[in-house]
């Protein structure tokens, strides 16, 4: 007898370039399937919180989602400071790299990875 898992929505979206991105990330560093992408906050930054963004292995608290073909996981705790954020993959001559649209956040910092709520 099998027991099925279900997986609610994910509070936060990746764009196709984003997807796109953390594939190629995940293939070319050889990550295994037992990693996951973890999605959340931690206490530092110039605005009082900083996001985080990498694979890692699920651990307790944790929420799994599936967005796009990737596992992705998050704190629970984390929910209320990332739900309806959005995460974009910039690749112009002007700015390279992972971009944060947080909703929830009353202030950001220039560099756009940290923010205050």
């Amino acid at each position: 007898m099998s027991t099925a898992v279900e997986i609610a929505p994910a509070p936060v979206t990746l764009t196709e370039g984003a997807v796109k991105e953390l594939h190629k990330l995940r293939d070319q560093q050889e990550i295994g399937d037992d990693f996951g992408l973890r999605i959340g906050v931690e206490g530092g930054g110039c605005s009082g919180m900083s996001y985080v963004l990498g694979f890692d292995q699920k651990k307790d608290g944790d929420q799994e989602y599936q967005i796009n073909g990737l596992r992705v996981f998050m704190n629970k705790a984390h929910g209320m400071y990332l739900m309806g954020m959005e995460v974009n993959f910039q690749d112009g001559l002007n700015a390279r790299g992972f971009t944060f649209a947080n909703p929830n956040a009353a202030s950001t910092c220039g560099c756009g990875t940290s923010f205050a709520v």
